[in-house]
C-alpha cells in the first residue's frame, strides 16, 4: 500500500549495506505509535535534511518484514512545526491519566499503617514527582511503553494486590500495596518520556532499581523530618527489599531474589501485568495473514492465538 503523510522522526541512522550502498534506517512515529522504516539509495545530503524529533513528510509504501509492518520511504522532506497539528503526534492521553491518578489516590488511601501513610503522602504531595509520574513510560519497548504507561502499570498492580492479598492471610496487604506503588518509580528518572522514549544518562548509569532506592531514602528522611519520629528500621528494610527484588532473579536485574512473602507476591503480580500487557500489544500489532494466529515472535518464542 502506498502512503504520503507526515511523521515525527523518532530516530535515524545512516548505514552501509554489503555492496557498499548507503541507506537510512528510521523510526517514524505519530499518535498511534512507532513504526520502522527504510530509505534505500540514500546519502549524507538526505540524512542531513532533518534531525531526530523533526517532522518529515514521507512518500513510500508499506510492506511486511519478519511478520511486522514497515515502511519503505522513497521521498522525504522536513516540515516546519507550524505545518502539523502537534496533537496528531502526542501519545499522552491526559484524560486516561486523570482517571488512573484519581484511582491511585483511592488505592493509597486504603493503607492504614501510619508510617506507610506518611510515606505515600510524601510522594503524592510532591508536585514535581506527580507531574513526572503522570507522563512517565514503563519501558522503552515491551509493556506499557508509552507516556502514562508507568502510572497505568502501577495502578493495575495495586488493583491486583486488592484482589490477591485477601486470599492469603499471611500477606501484609499494606506493605504489598506500598511495594506495588514503589517498585518502578525509579523509571521516572530512568526513562525520557517526551519524544521517542529512551534512557536518560542517569538511567543508563544506574538503572531504575538503584534510582528507586535513592528516591525512597529521600522520602523516608522527609517523613522523619516532618514527623519528628524515626522511621521503623525493619519496615524500611522490607520496603527496600520489595524494590530490589521485584524482577525475581539476578539474571533479570534484581540485586536480590525475593525472600519475603510480600516480595514473592510482588514479583509475580508485576510479571503477570507486564506479560499480559506485552502479549496483548503483540497481538494488536500483528499483521499475519492467518486470522487465528500471530506470526512467530522470537522474543517470546511462540505464536499467539488471536481468536
Amino acid at each position: 500500500m502506498t502512503l504520503a503523510q507526515p511523521f515525527q522522526a523518532a530516530d535515524k541512522q545512516l548505514r552501509v549495506n554489503r555492496q557498499g550502498g548507503k541507506y537510512i534506517l528510521l523510526k517514524l512515529s505519530d499518535r498511534s505509535g512507532t513504526i520502522a522504516a527504510m530509505m534505500w539509495n540514500a546519502d549524507e545530503a538526505i540524512f542531513d535534511r532533518f534531525d531526530r524529533g523533526d517532522y518529515i513528510f514521507c512518500h513510500g509504501r508499506t510492506q511486511i518484514h519478519n511478520g511486522a509492518l514497515q515502511i519503505i520511504v522513497t521521498e522525504l522532506e522536513r516540515m516546519d512545526a507550524h505545518e502539523v497539528n502537534a496533537d496528531d503526534f502526542d501519545r499522552f492521553d491526559s484524560e486516561q491519566a486523570d482517571q488512573h491518578f484519581a484511582r491511585l489516590k483511592e488505592l493509597l488511601a486504603t493503607i492504614s499503617q501510619p508510617f506507610l501513610q506518611r510515606l505515600a503522602a510524601a510522594y503524592m504531595e510532591d508536585t514535581e514527582f506527580t507531574d513526572s509520574f503522570r507522563v512517565a513510560a514503563a519501558a522503552v519497548s515491551n509493556h506499557h511503553a508509552y507516556p502514562g504507561g508507568l502510572l497505568h502499570h502501577t495502578v493495575s498492580m495495586m488493583e491486583l494486590v486488592r484482589l490477591i492479598s485477601p486470599r492469603y492471610s499471611e500477606l501484609d496487604t499494606d506493605l504489598l500495596m506500598m511495594g506495588a506503588f514503589l517498585h518502578d518509580l525509579g523509571k521516572i528518572e530512568e526513562l525520557k518520556a517526551s519524544g521517542e522514549i529512551s534512557y536518560t544518562d542517569r538511567g543508563q548509569l544506574l538503572g531504575h532499581i538503584v534510582i528507586g532506592i535513592q528516591q525512597l531514602g529521600e522520602k523516608i528522611r522527609q517523613v522523619e523530618r516532618d514527623s519528628g519520629e524515626t522511621f521503623p528500621t525493619n519496615l524500611r528494610y522490607q520496603l527496600e527489599h520489595l524494590v530490589v527484588s521485584h524482577h525475581g532473579c539476578q539474571e533479570y536485574g534484581s540485586p536480590k531474589i525475593p525472600v519475603t512473602l510480600e516480595a514473592v507476591a510482588l514479583h509475580h503480580i508485576d510479571n503477570l501485568d507486564a506479560k499480559l500487557a506485552s502479549y496483548a500489544s503483540i497481538i494488536g500489532r500483528d499483521v499475519a495473514a492467518d486470522g487465528n494466529w500471530t506470526n512467530y515472535n522470537p522474543s517470546i518464542g511462540r505464536k499467539l492465538w488471536k481468536g
